[in-house]
C-alpha cells in the first residue's frame, strides 16, 4: 500500500496554511499551536485556513494554491487528494464547508456574503458565504458587528461608501456592536453585514467560498480597491447581495445562537454549536472529554479542532497524540473506526459538511 492510499484511510493532518489577508492580526497563534511556527506577532497573514480545498482570492498570491491546504509531511494538495480519493475521502457523500482560525489586530472591513442564489447568477457556483463564529479569545475591548443601527437604502449606502475615501471611518459607524465573549456562537447569514472588531480570535466555519463584498474603502491604511470591495461585480449588482431590512436589535438576534447539550456524563460532554436546524449549509460540535472520557468520531467527511488541552486518536491499529491547536481531516471510511480520549482533559471541536440527502 502506498504512502498516499494509507493516509487517505486515517486522521489526516495538514501543514501549517497561513492566508494572506489586507488586515493584521495573528499574535495569539504563538500561544495556540505553540509549534514554532509563530512569533507572537501581528501580520498580513491572520487566517489559518484548515482542511481546505478553496483557493483564496486576495489582491496578492504568495505560492502556487493559497488557501488550499497541503497534507502534512508531502507536497500533495488536498484539492488534489479529494479528486484522486473520492470514494475513499468522500464516499458518497460532499465535503462543502470551509474551516478558518480568524485573528483581528484591527476592525476588519464592513462587508457582506452572497447568498446561494445570487452567487449561481453572479459567479457560476452553487455556493454563498453564509458563515458561523465561535470565539476562542479575545483582547480587550474585543467587539463584533452585526447589522446596520438602523434602516438604511442601497442609494444611501452608496454615498456613503463614495465619502469612505476620505471619512475613513463613516463605515464602521454605521454598524450595530456586541462585546465579544468567549465561547459564544455567532451565525452570519449570507446577506446579512457585519464586520469582525479588533482583538478577536475564532474559529470560522463557512460555505466553502472567499466571496466577500466590501463597500468601504480602507482597512486601517491598506486602501482597499475597486477590484477587492465588489469582486469584479459592478457596484450596483454588488450592493444588491445585502439585506437592507435586518438592522438595529433585529440583527443581533438575527444573529446570535444558543448552544444545547446533547450529552452530559461526568467524563464527556458533547454539546450542539450549530445544527441544522439553524442552516443546512453545515453544522458544528463541541466535544469536551476528561479522566479517561472519550467520544467515536462517527460521522465522515468532518474537520476536527482540539481547542484545549491533550488527548489521543486511537483505533484501527492507529494511535495519535494530540493537543491544543491540532487538527485533522477525518475521511469516509474512517467513520465511527476512531474514537478521541483523554486522561486529563481536552476540548474539541467538530465542524460537519451541509446536510446530506
Amino acid at each position: 500500500m502506498s504512502d498516499l492510499a494509507k493516509i487517505v484511510r486515517q486522521p489526516i493532518f495538514f501543514e501549517r496554511n497561513r492566508v494572506y489577508r489586507i488586515y493584521k492580526g495573528g499574535m495569539p497563534y504563538k500561544e495556540l499551536f505553540n509549534d514554532g511556527y509563530d512569533d507572537g506577532t501581528d501580520n498580513m497573514f491572520p487566517e489559518e485556513w484548515i482542511a481546505s480545498k478553496v483557493k483564496a482570492i486576495n489582491p496578492k498570491y504568495f505560492g502556487e494554491r493559497d488557501g488550499v491546504a497541503v497534507i502534512k509531511g508531502t507536497k500533495v494538495f488536498f484539492d488534489d487528494l479529494l479528486n484522486d480519493y473520492p470514494q475513499e475521502l468522500l464516499g458518497h457523500r460532499k465535503y462543502d464547508c470551509l474551516v478558518k482560525f480568524l485573528d483581528s489586530a484591527t476592525r476588519l472591513p464592513f462587508q457582506v456574503h452572497p447568498t446561494k442564489e445570487f452567487s449561481r447568477k453572479n459567479f457560476n457556483s452553487d455556493y454563498g458565504k453564509t458563515e458561523a463564529w465561535l470565539v476562542v479569545a479575545t483582547r480587550p475591548g474585543a467587539k463584533l458587528y452585526f447589522g446596520f443601527k438602523d434602516k438604511i437604502t442601497k442609494e444611501q449606502l452608496s454615498i456613503l461608501e463614495e465619502r469612505s475615501e476620505v471619512e475613513k471611518d463613516i463605515m464602521g459607524n454605521l454598524l450595530a456592536g456586541v462585546q465579544a465573549k468567549v465561547g459564544d456562537i455567532w451565525l452570519i447569514k449570507a446577506g446579512l453585514i457585519h464586520a469582525i472588531g479588533a482583538g478577536c480570535t475564532i474559529v470560522e466555519v463557512q460555505e466553502p467560498t472567499d466571496f466577500t463584498i466590501q463597500p468601504e474603502r480602507w482597512c486601517m491604511d491598506y486602501h482597499i480597491s475597486y477590484e477587492e470591495e465588489y469582486i469584479g461585480l459592478s457596484k450596483d449588482v454588488a450592493l444588491d447581495s445585502i439585506n437592507y431590512d435586518i438592522y438595529g436589535d433585529a440583527a443581533k438576534e438575527f444573529a446570535k445562537v444558543t448552544p444545547t447539550v446533547e450529552i452530559d456524563t461526568p467524563t464527556y460532554k458533547k454539546e450542539n454549536l450549530i445544527t441544522y436546524k439553524d442552516t443546512t449549509c453545515f453544522a458544528e460540535n463541541r466535544h469536551i472529554i476528561k479522566d479517561g472520557g472519550s467520544f467515536v468520531m462517527d460521522f465522515a467527511p468532518s474537520v476536527f479542532i482540539c481547542l484545549d488541552g491533550n488527548a489521543k486518536i486511537v483505533g484501527d491499529g492507529y494511535e495519535k497524540d494530540i493537543k491544543k491547536g491540532d487538527y485533522f481531516y477525518l475521511p469516509f471510511v474512517a467513520e465511527g473506526k476512531f474514537k478521541v480520549v483523554s486522561d486529563t482533559q481536552a476540548t474539541l471541536i467538530e465542524c460537519l459538511p451541509s446536510k446530506q440527502d
